[in-house]
């Protein structure tokens, strides 16, 4: 069985399902190496705008790192060199990635989260970092990831304690962008994607790129970077079909050129 399936669910949108339902989805060797290779298919699919990530079956999205590796002295096998822990939430990604969070989010699932662009997620989904109840520490993002997520005391109250937050009142924190019934869960998702996917791709891209710096670099330098990103939009083919598809009352054809 494949540990990670990737598949085209709607044009121009894929959908990345870790495959371990009878373990909670859990990270193990297999799922960090198959979503590695998950990333860079995508990144290298000129044709996918935005990727939806989400856990098989209805009780996990990802209950973090197996626990049995750990145990047996495996747990390097579940951080790669390029992606980090489960291959991915160090990896360098420039198109957008959705989180689709049904169950439970808890440790590395949480990170795993904390990585992707946004968040939608079922109205009985929870998230924690629980690893200092098991005398571990979140150190694949979760440390410096959710005090940039939550207000301040909240992300500390979390990590501290290692208990986890509902659904409802992470979307109350801006943690989740989206909350919908499990049975919506995915169209949910989806339709969040494909509000995306009809942008130009270039666009949404470069965009991003200078978004997600923004906790991490001065102001002038997001400026100058985001100048220099103005200047190569100018020179795409979708630079120019935006406004004239306004003008002519069209729908723009991007070609992501």
């Amino acid at each position: 069985m494949t540990d990670v399936l990737i598949e085209r669910a709607l044009p121009h949108v894929a959908l990345v399902t870790i495959n371990r339902p009878d373990a909670r989805n859990a990270i193990n060797g297999a799922v960090a190496r198959e979503l590695e290779r998950a990333v860079l298919q995508t990144e290298a699919d000129d044709d996918i705008r935005c990727v939806v990530l989400t856990g098989a079956g209805d009780r996990a999205f990802c209950a973090g790192a197996d626990l049995k590796e750990i145990s047996a002295g495996r747990i390097g096998d579940l951080v790669t060199r390029a992606g980090g822990f489960a291959g991915f939430v160090r990896a360098e990604r420039r198109k957008p990635w959705i989180a689709a969070v049904n169950g439970v989010a808890l440790a590395g699932g949480t990170e795993i989260v904390l990585a992707c662009d946004m968040t939608v997620a079922s109205d009985d989904a929870r998230f924690g970092l629980p690893e200092v109840k098991r005398g571990l520490a979140a150190l694949a993002g979760g440390l410096y990831r959710l005090p940039r997520a939550l207000p301040r005391a909240i992300a500390l109250e979390l990590i501290a304690t290692g208990e986890p937050i509902s659904a409802e009142r992470a979307h109350t924190f801006g943690l989740i962008n989206r909350l919908a019934p499990k049975s919506d869960l995915m169209s949910a998702a989806f339709a969040l994607a494909e509000t995306i996917a009809a942008n130009a791709p270039i666009a949404v891209r470069e965009s991003l790129c200078i978004a997600r710096a923004a906790f991490d670099r001065a102001e002038s330098e997001l400026e100058a970077d985001a100048a220099a990103m103005g200047r190569r939009l100018a020179l795409t083919e979708d630079y120019q079909e935006g406004p004239r598809a306004f003008i002519e009352k069209r729908s723009p054809e991007w070609t992501g050129r």
